[in-house]
């Protein structure tokens, strides 16, 4: 969503900057008595003539209403944070990727299971590792507690219960 943000940001930035430099550029030309790159009359007779019932006027005020509405689900909905906090008293961050590869690491080094992926949420002041992994059920346990030693290592708050889930490793054909 940052990248979603700061492509925003630039685009009003962009239209901000262009709007105000020729607002002040019309102001200055018309101060020295010398012609602007605007005709006020133009645009000003253009303007009272057009109607809401124009279908041009429609679409454009549909088209801008779904991208407002867009923009403001985008915003409303609840992204994963980048950064999880460790403690509430100190104030540090650990960036979520780095964790989910450390715990990834972690499960995937228990005998019997191979491809280990981890995603990471956090509720309130808990964090919920799921583990996806491929191997042995039988290594569930195993695989639990090598991700709480993991967790135990990077001073994370207390987790709740982790949800591991193993697929069985197939068996070439």
């Amino acid at each position: 969503m940052r990248s979603v943000n700061r492509i925003a940001s630039l685009l009003l930035a962009t239209a901000l900057l262009v709007g105000g430099t020729l607002v002040a550029v019309q102001a200055l030309l018309l101060a020295l008595h010398r012609p602007a790159p605007l005709d006020p009359t133009g645009w000003l007779d253009a303007l009272s003539g057009t109607r809401w019932r124009d279908p041009g006027v429609q679409a454009v005020a549909g088209g801008t209403v779904l991208l407002g509405l867009a923009i403001l689900v985008a915003q409303l909905r609840p992204w994963t944070p980048v950064r999880l906090r460790t403690d509430d008293r100190d104030g540090w961050h650990l960036h979520r990727r780095s964790v989910e590869r450390r715990l990834a690491d972690a499960a995937s080094a228990v005998p019997g299971v191979r491809r280990a992926r981890v995603r990471v949420r956090r509720r309130g002041g808990q964090w919920r590792p799921r583990v996806r992994a491929t191997g042995d059920p039988a290594a569930r346990a195993e695989i639990e507690y090598a991700v709480h030693q993991e967790l135990h290592r990077l001073t994370a708050p207390r987790s709740g219960h982790i949800d591991v889930r193993l697929q069985p490793r197939r068996r070439p054909a």
